[in-house]
C-alpha cells in the first residue's frame, strides 16, 4: 500500500504562496501530519538556520488551531528545530490541504536555547487587525502559546502521540 500524498497549499493575502506534493505520516480528523523536502528554490538562510535542499520538514496541521508546527532536519536526520507559522486552522479537501499565512512566526532551535518571534513588523503591516479584528487576536493568542510551549521545551510534544 502506498502512502497517500497531498499538496500543500500556503496561501497569503488571498494569493498562494507556494504549493508543494506532501506525504501523509497521519490524520486522525483534528490534525494532519505530513512530510515533504524542503518546496523552495535554493538555500534561505534566516541567519539563525539554513534551509536547504535535502532538508526534511514533518510539518502537522491542525483544523481547530491557528498554527502549524514543522521540524526541520538536515538530510542526514539532524534536528535543526522547530518553524512555527501562525495561521488560520487548515482546511482539508480532498488532496488538498490550504492553509493561510497571518505572519507571525516563531522559530525554536533544536536544543531550545533559541525561541524567536519572527514578522511581528509584517503581521502590524498587514492590515488584518483593522479587517478581521477576531482573526488577528486569535493570531497573538497562537503566538503566545506556541512561545511559552518553546521556552519550556514542550513544543515537540505537539508532534507527539495523539493529537492534544
Amino acid at each position: 500500500m502506498s502512502a497517500r500524498s497531498v499538496e500543500v497549499v500556503l496561501t497569503k493575502a488571498g494569493r498562494t504562496k507556494i504549493r508543494y506534493p506532501a506525504d501523509v505520516v497521519s490524520d486522525d480528523g483534528r490534525r494532519l501530519t505530513v512530510r515533504a523536502p524542503w518546496a523552495a528554490e535554493g538555500v534561505r538562510d534566516f541567519g539563525f538556520v539554513r534551509f536547504e535542499p535535502g532538508d526534511v520538514f514533518v510539518e502537522h496541521y491542525w483544523r481547530d488551531r491557528w498554527y502549524a508546527v514543522k521540524e526541520v532536519r538536515s538530510a542526514d536526520g539532524t534536528l535543526k528545530g522547530w518553524y512555527c507559522d501562525v495561521t488560520r486552522p487548515a482546511a482539508v479537501e480532498g488532496d488538498e490541504v490550504v492553509v493561510e499565512d497571518l505572519d507571525l512566526d516563531l522559530w525554536v532551535s533544536a536544543d531550545g536555547s533559541e525561541v524567536l518571534r519572527l514578522d511581528e513588523d509584517e503581521f502590524a503591516a498587514s492590515g488584518l487587525a483593522a479587517a478581521d479584528p477576531e482573526a488577528a487576536a486569535c493570531a497573538v493568542v497562537a503566538l503566545d502559546e506556541l512561545e511559552v510551549l518553546g521556552r519550556e521545551g514542550l513544543i515537540d510534544l505537539l508532534g507527539a502521540g495523539p493529537s492534544h
